[in-house]
């Protein structure tokens, strides 16, 4: 017995904990396995194009976790792509105007990104729903605006170039630098929402008068909220600026906010897991046909709406629908062969 007198495990179902234990032991592993198999993936690929692909995922997939950090919070930013720009452009101007090498921009872009997202987080601290998605909405239009009206400083409309490349031409040395650090952005964030201060987002998401009246600091959770997830679209557009070695405006617009909207959305907002599924399918199934790409966009709404409508909880949940249906098929047809004999 726990030395705990308030211990509940006495209480419970021998079998239960049994199952817990397990699935507390083999979901690390299933993780484990998982990249492992993607670590292994360019010896199988002789593809450079396709390896390029799973980089560029590598990185929206930490933007688009990112943002379910803040959401978590109870708010929903329409401005994550601008912020993902501000790491990029920082990163870029550092290392064409400074010199600095990447393994500077790279920590440098991050901080500043969560630095000017926390300052703007302070007075949007107080606005919520709506209101928040449009405040939000017009930073990320007005930092677009400012990025074009930089004049040589940040290349204007024709874009910055001259940045650092970090390895050359070498895809494989990307390829696991981006999985490292996107590795290590998942485990950040899990732990991050699973401690107390992800209870604490998620209690003012529910209700922040209750919060607040049990001493929960509601202005300085969300304007944290808004800097660790900014911290990390700084990172993944300082990672961006590295690998392409050019930017644009065009690249971090609003339609960028609302890719990783529909990352977020189509996996699974309820779900850590949901914008990784997300991510993965969006970019990387309509690579497997050409064809598909050209319609992407549309079959990227198709898909959000299905969703909405089938899979509420997103695609991530399919598994579990699909073993619930098939459970509740088998017992029906017992139920069918005990009520006949």
């Amino acid at each position: 017995m726990s030395g705990d007198p308030f211990s509940t495990d006495g209480l419970s179902d021998p079998a239960t904990a049994k199952r817990n234990r397990m699935n507390k032991f083999m979901k690390p592993m299933m993780a484990a396995g998982v990249v492992a198999v993607i670590a292994l993936l360019p010896v199988l690929l002789e593809s450079i194009y396709l390896l390029h692909i799973l980089i560029q995922t590598f990185i929206y997939i930490i933007a688009a976790v990112s943002l379910r950090t803040i959401t978590i919070s109870g708010q929903f930013p329409l401005a994550h792509g601008a912020f993902m720009g501000i790491g990029a452009y920082l990163a870029g101007m550092a290392s064409k105007w400074l010199g600095w090498p990447p393994y500077l921009t790279l920590p440098a872009a991050a901080l500043g990104t969560m630095g000017i997202g926390m300052l703007i987080g302070l007075p949007f601290a107080r606005l919520r729903s709506l209101y928040y998605a449009m405040g939000s909405l017009f930073f990320g239009i007005g930092v677009v605006y400012i990025i074009r009206a930089g004049g040589s400083l940040t290349g204007g409309y024709s874009g910055l170039t001259g940045i650092q490349a970090m390895f050359g031409g070498s895809k494989l040395a990307y390829y696991y630098l981006f999985l490292g650090l996107t590795v290590a952005s998942i485990l950040a964030l899990y732990r991050l929402e699973f401690s107390r201060i992800g209870n604490n987002l998620k209690a003012i998401a529910q209700s922040h008068q209750v919060a607040s009246s049990v001493g929960i600091n509601e202005i300085w959770y969300r304007i944290l909220a808004v800097g660790v997830g900014c911290f990390f679209a700084g990172l993944a557009g300082a990672c961006y600026a590295h690998y392409n070695t050019v930017l644009s405006p065009a690249s971090f617009n609003f339609m960028a906010t609302l890719w990783l909207v529909m990352y977020v959305l189509i996996g699974g907002i309820n779900s850590f897991a949901g914008p990784i599924v997300g991510t993965i399918i969006l970019i990387l199934v309509p690579e497997f046909s050409r064809e598909l790409k050209e319609y992407s966009p549309y079959l990227s709404a198709a898909l959000l709406l299905i969703v909405a409508y089938l899979m509420p909880k997103g695609l991530v949940s399919l598994p579990g629908v699909v073993i619930s249906r098939y459970l509740e098929r088998k017992k029906g047809e017992k139920s069918t062969d005990v009520s006949g004999n």
